[in-house]
């Protein structure tokens, strides 16, 4: 049981922040917003997602993209973050486990997730 004040400061915390559905195996393009010292920028971090932790506020997700030189980028965000500014669904993933951390060591073909037909 859950203290209620707990409760509503999460709702508060949680606010009208709209989230598209999404599960592991998702492909996403974040909006993610940069400050470098006085300025403010919005920059895209595209990946799958490899898992989904938490609950309420404190949930956060796991995204790995592959960046320069084939080298894995893995970056934790939680789901109601004020960096966040945009989350777009760009494919859905269809795979038979919650979390894909077996991705880490695949490489080329043998890392891609089939698309779920509808």
């Amino acid at each position: 049981m859950r203290n209620r004040y707990i409760e509503s400061f999460e709702k508060a915390q949680i606010g009208e922040k709209v989230v598209p559905q999404f599960r592991a195996g998702d492909t996403l393009r974040l909006g993610v917003e940069i400050k470098e010292g006085s300025k403010t920028r919005i920059q895209n971090f595209e990946g799958v997602i490899i898992a989904l932790r938490g609950t309420g506020v404190s949930r956060t997700f796991t995204i790995r993209k592959i960046g320069a030189n084939s080298v894995g980028v893995e970056r934790i965000f939680p789901l109601y973050s004020d960096s966040l500014k945009s989350i777009e669904v760009l494919r859905r993933g269809r795979i038979r486990r919650a979390k894909l951390h077996y991705l880490r060591g695949l490489t080329g073909k043998a890392a891609k997730i089939k698309e779920l037909r509808k």
